[in-house]
């Protein structure tokens, strides 16, 4: 299941959250992040009940944007018990994702 997250529900389904999470921070008018949306939508299905992914959407999400420093997108964020684990920028094979969610299993 891949979520969309929000300012409104950040802190209980991210920060919160008892599994490590994958935050994809995306635009509709990237191609990169527009590239990068099938693999976020198969490791949401492979690691359900695993990690927790999701997507903000940068453009309606500025302040989150903004607290996690993004300047180029796509950005992915892993966070663990409520603290960024990992991150990285660009669009990326699934495997180098892979390989960073696995390290926080």
């Amino acid at each position: 299941m891949e979520y969309q997250f929000t300012s409104r529900n950040f802190q209980q389904e991210v920060l919160d959250s008892k599994q490590p999470v994958l935050v994809d921070f995306y635009a509709n008018w990237c191609g990169p992040c527009r590239s990068m949306m099938p693999t976020i939508a198969q490791l949401a299905d492979e690691y359900n009940g695993r990690v927790k992914v999701g997507k903000v959407n940068s453009d309606e999400e500025p302040e989150l944007a903004r607290q996690f420093g993004v300047m180029s997108i796509p950005a992915f964020f892993i966070l663990k018990d409520g603290k960024i684990v990992d991150q990285m920028v660009g669009a990326m094979p699934k495997p180098a994702l892979e390989q960073r969610l696995n390290a926080q299993l």
